[in-house]
């Protein structure tokens, strides 16, 4: 379910900066126990936000553990990563899920034991 593969990702990553327009999200440290699959999930959610409605660039930087996604804010508000990152089940946050997981139409990875 797209839900849940959005939720276990959002919960590893934070967001290292952020301006209208563009958004870069790390890779909390805690979560590098289960980097091999963390970078499934990121190319996942790369192939999903590619082409997306309101998503201009997805770019992974797996040495720097990093994302860097340019957005158009008139179509996902600049509030909606930080909510979404914090689990709140805001508008903006939901326009964001929405977005992303019509990405997901081939599907998401499960999750590696």
């Amino acid at each position: 379910m797209p839900d849940e593969f959005l939720s276990r990702l959002a919960a590893a990553l934070t967001i290292a900066h952020h301006i209208p327009g563009r958004v870069r999200l790390k890779l909390d440290g805690a979560a590098e126990r289960n980097l091999a699959a963390l970078a499934d999930d990121a190319k996942a959610l790369h192939r999903a936000l590619s082409g997306a409605e309101g998503i201009r660039s997805v770019a992974l930087n797996p040495l720097a553990r990093s994302c860097t996604i340019e957005y158009d804010p008139t179509v996902i508000p600049p509030s909606a990563w930080p909510d979404l990152l914090r689990g709140e089940a805001s508008a903006a946050a939901g326009t964001l899920l929405r977005i992303a997981t019509a990405g997901f139409a081939g599907g998401v990875p499960e999750r590696r034991p």
